[in-house]
């Protein structure tokens, strides 16, 4: 285990380093949330500590407080509407660059800043490049008043997609587990996601639903670590 653990460190700590060298001096940066996202942030520490020059949008308090103590500059998207680029992990991705992302609950502010970027470069290992999306459960924003009416539109919605899968309330601790913005996350396991672009159509006038875990038509590219190396999914490939 520890030997795969290993490996998987590499991986993301060489995904992260080819992904720093897309970042150029002067650029507005979207920094992503989560283990592979954080592995980019060190290596675009060692570059900022070098003399690169450029500025942050953070997607989450956690990455707001690794970028502050690491000296990077910050700032958000009422003073930089639409930032160069965002760098990001996913926890699944498919040939078209069609991507499931949330583990970490910050799927919110991830993909605002992600959708106010001109690029979104993606960074994941070969474990997360999928033929079809679902195997990761689908998280869903919800705003936490009305709840139980909130999920059974949703349920409803599934149903209308041909979809069968269970939700889950995620949990932290003793209680909900509750997002930098205040909402709670359904994790909706459904196995396979034929038609993405449905089911976000479907989930998107849902009231409670504040946002969901499909990130389409955003990435531009993906950047995908593996034991030879570093590959390209996109245009590029």
């Amino acid at each position: 285990m520890s030997h795969n653990n290993d490996s998987a460190a590499q991986a993301r700590a060489r995904v992260g380093a080819e992904a720093a060298n897309a970042v150029t001096d002067g650029m507005v940066v979207g920094l992503g949330t989560g283990r592979t996202a954080e592995a980019f942030l060190a290596a675009l520490t060692a570059r900022v500590a070098a003399g690169l020059t450029i500025t942050g949008i953070p997607t989450s308090q956690r990455t707001a407080d690794l970028a502050t103590r690491a000296g990077i500059p910050l700032t958000d998207l009422d003073r930089h509407p639409a930032p160069d680029l965002t760098i990001d992990g996913a926890d699944e991705i498919d040939e078209r660059l069609r991507l499931i992302k949330g583990g970490g609950g910050a799927l919110l502010r991830e993909k605002i800043v992600a959708s106010a970027s001109t690029e979104m470069l993606v960074i994941v290992d070969r474990g997360k490049v999928v033929d079809d999306l679902g195997a990761f459960p689908l998280p869903i924003e919800i705003v936490p008043f009305g709840a139980a009416a909130t999920i059974r539109h949703i349920e409803a919605a599934l149903t209308g997609c041909g979809l069968d899968g269970t939700l889950t309330l995620r949990r932290a601790g003793d209680g909900p587990f509750v997002t930098d913005s205040g909402h709670h996350i359904l994790d909706a396991s459904l196995g396979r996601i034929p038609d993405p672009e449905s089911l976000a159509a479907a989930l998107a006038p849902i009231p409670g639903v504040v946002e969901h875990g499909l990130f389409l038509n955003i990435a531009t590219r993906a950047l995908v670590a593996d034991a030879d190396g570093v590959t390209t999914l996109g245009p590029s490939s």
